[in-house]
């Protein structure tokens, strides 16, 4: 039996050449490096990001080519500074990591009060990133995943931020004065959907919802109201810092509220 020796790790600078195993040769290596290498610097020239990283120059004057395209980093002249992109992904992971502390007990209980999906997910320009997800076996219908996004005005989720943060379409002036933003087959046929903002007109930037079958949504206060509590606690959390004890009465809501059961049993 013939062994075929494994080729050695092939540079990028130099096409067919083999190089140190223990150099940062990958490309997420050497990004990191280069980003990085801004800590503690507002600014850094090609020079100074060589002398900092130890990438060779040519590789590392296409990366931070490549990272301004891509608004990580921004160049005035011949210094490069960290990107608006940058700035834009560290606020989302403090506010998803915040929004997750204040929201995590209050979002399980949405979900055993109605039975539906819940859905958190936060406003980034014209889309909706879904934040979490929470439903249990129902929620292998519903093609949405933490991390990712949708056209905001093709959700509840989306128009309820809309609304709240002075978007002015037919409708958006109910959206603000009832709380809520509903939808029925938008995104997924056969299914509807009840969001609520997180905050007051013009701050919220994180809304919650529930999405169901259309056979077992409520669209009035049996299921609008739960939604709209489950919002009102996340940020009474988020502005004390601290965890609020949810507060939906469940005893009576359950004897009210169609559930995902005959969905389930259908399945």
């Amino acid at each position: 039996m013939t062994t075929v020796a494994e080729p050695a790790p092939i540079s990028c600078d130099r096409p067919g050449t083999p190089v140190n195993d223990a150099a940062p040769t990958a490309v997420l290596d050497r990004l990191s490096l280069v980003l990085e290498a801004f800590a503690g610097r507002e600014t850094l020239s090609l020079a100074e990001v060589v002398l900092r990283t130890g990438v060779p120059r040519s590789s590392a004057h296409r990366m931070l080519d490549r990272l301004v395209a891509m608004r990580w980093l921004r160049r005035q002249g011949r210094d490069y500074s960290l990107g608006i992109r940058l700035v834009e992904l560290g606020s989302l992971a403090v506010h998803q990591d915040r929004v997750h502390s204040a929201s995590a007990d209050h979002l399980h209980h949405l979900y055993r009060i109605t039975g539906m999906v819940v859905h958190l997910a936060v406003l980034d320009g014209e889309d909706i990133v879904y934040l979490d997800k929470i439903g249990g076996r129902l929620a292998a219908h519903v093609p949405t995943r933490v991390g990712g996004r949708l056209p905001a005005e093709r959700t509840a989720l989306g128009n309820a931020l809309l609304a709240s943060n002075g978007r002015d379409l037919a409708g958006d002036d109910l959206i603000r004065e009832r709380g809520f933003a509903t939808h029925r087959d938008g995104a997924l046929r056969g299914f509807g959907c009840i969001a609520a903002p997180i905050g007051p007109v013009g701050e919220a930037t994180t809304a919650v919802s529930i999405c169901g079958p259309l056979r077992d949504m409520a669209f009035d206060h049996r299921m609008t109201t739960p939604v709209q509590l489950a919002a009102a606690a996340i940020w009474r959390s988020l502005s004390v810092g601290v965890r609020v004890t949810p507060t939906l009465q469940r005893r009576d809501l359950l004897r009210s509220l169609p559930t995902a059961a005959s969905v389930l049993s259908e399945g």
